[in-house]
């Protein structure tokens, strides 16, 4: 509860100063690192994951023929909420195969406030109701 707070004052004395470091609807993240997260999602994400992280196979739950499964979406309609943002960030730096993926690992390619950008940008899509079901499941932990 403490660290959603203090996440949140930040947020608030950020907003406070003005510019492009005002949070995005009292989320964690600023309209800046939206801006920048979409043009890194262009780049290393869209093409597995959709150009608005919509998803690339109709049926992401189902294996394909050689057994692995489809990238699914990251646009609030999938499982990606269900995961902290600690969590996902991990899996952006270090792919998916340390928990049975095969997503390549982005940790060499991007840095850490990259990797936040990109998610600041999924969140983005996400509907209010998706992003405070995540705060509920503790996304901030």
């Amino acid at each position: 509860m403490f660290k959603r707070w203090l996440i949140l004052s930040s947020a608030l004395a950020l907003a406070a100063c003005g510019g492009d470091s005002e949070t995005v609807d009292g989320r964690w993240y600023s309209a800046e690192q939206v801006r920048q997260g979409e043009a890194l999602f262009a780049r290393h994400c869209a093409r597995c994951h959709g150009e608005k992280a919509q998803g690339t196979a109709p049926d992401w739950r189902r294996p394909m023929d050689d057994g692995r499964y489809p990238p699914p979406p990251l646009n609030g309609s999938a499982h990606a909420w269900h995961h902290p943002l600690s969590m996902l960030r991990n899996t952006v730096r270090n792919g998916g195969a340390p928990v049975g993926g095969w997503m390549p690992a982005f940790g060499a390619t991007l840095s850490d406030e990259e990797i936040d950008a990109v998610l600041a940008y999924v969140q983005s899509l996400w509907s209010d109701e998706i992003y405070r079901a995540w705060l509920g499941r503790g996304g901030l932990d």
